[in-house]
C-alpha cells in the first residue's frame, strides 16, 4: 500500500462532549472512527459522552437554489449532472 498523507487536524471533525463527572461541555477534534472514545475533559476526569452538536446557518445564498424543473430530482445540482 502507498503511504498515506499525514491527518491535518482543521480537516478532523470537532465533536463536544460532557464530563460525567464536573459538568463541563468541551469540544475535541477527533476522527471519526475516534468519535464514540471517550476523552478526558480538561479537568482530567474521565468518562465523558459524546453531546448531539447542532449547527445552524444563516443568511442569504447568493445563487437561486435550482429547481426540479430540469427534470432531474435534486433539480440538476448534484455532481451526476455535470455541466
Amino acid at each position: 500500500m502507498p503511504p498515506q498523507p499525514p491527518v491535518c487536524s482543521e480537516a478532523m471533525p470537532l465533536y463536544e462532549y460532557r464530563c460525567r463527572q464536573c459538568d463541563e461541555i468541551f469540544e475535541a477534534r477527533r476522527g471519526v472512527d475516534q468519535a464514540d472514545l471517550a476523552p478526558s475533559c480538561p479537568q482530567g476526569h474521565l468518562g465523558a459522552v459524546r453531546l448531539l452538536s447542532v449547527f445552524a446557518s444563516t443568511g442569504r445564498a447568493s445563487v437561486s437554489a435550482p429547481t426540479a424543473a430540469t427534470g432531474a430530482p435534486c433539480g440538476a445540482a448534484c455532481a451526476c449532472h455535470p455541466g
